[in-house]
């Protein structure tokens, strides 16, 4: 196998990671688009993730469970830029937020997805975790439970509680009262 390099990085001590990259690249490419739901953010959150595996080498979570490493990997930084996205924008046009419009049947579907993105960014980590297990890669309660090693009843709790947190958040955001 040919030695890759890009910009001084070497993976001669991660030979493996060609292999790696190609079984779990449409796995996190798919989580991070789904919490995105931007093409773009969703590649610059794949790059970042595997640029810093090659950059730090094998940590002992990929080696135990590689999909849910990339999982979770692709999550949190995918959050993180949507809060990013969030907070640079209120830094551009603060102005543009002084009044907040309700929902309308005019509204576009992309505005209405930009706010449930918004609104899952707000969640805590783990309840995001487990709505995008649920409905962007169609995990059952039971298969979210053992992915997270929880009991199936404590997945199904938090997933009620999660659906009702997010619904309070898109109602705070459009202006809506819950």
């Amino acid at each position: 196998m040919a030695t890759l390099s890009i910009s001084g990085i070497s993976n001669e001590h991660f030979p493996q990671f060609e292999a790696i990259f190609r079984e779990h690249y449409r796995l996190t490419y798919r989580t991070a688009y789904a919490v995105t739901g931007s093409a773009e953010d969703a590649e610059d959150v794949v790059q970042t993730i595997f640029l810093r595996l090659l950059r730090r080498g094998s940590p002992p979570d990929l080696k135990k469970n590689p999909g849910a490493y990339f999982y979770r990997a692709a999550v949190n930084l995918s959050l993180n830029a949507i809060r990013g996205r969030k907070r640079q924008t209120l830094a551009l046009d603060q102005a543009r937020f002084d009044v907040r419009p309700g929902v309308e049947e005019s509204d576009s579907a992309e505005e209405i997805h930009r706010r449930l993105y918004e609104a899952v960014a707000r969640l805590e980590s783990g309840d995001a975790h487990i709505l995008i297990l649920r409905y962007a890669h169609n995990y059952s309660d039971a298969e979210i439970a053992k992915l997270l090693g929880v009991a199936r009843t404590t997945i199904a709790v938090r997933l009620y509680r999660a659906r009702a947190r997010l619904r309070k958040l898109m109602g705070a955001a459009t202006g809506d009262k819950p």
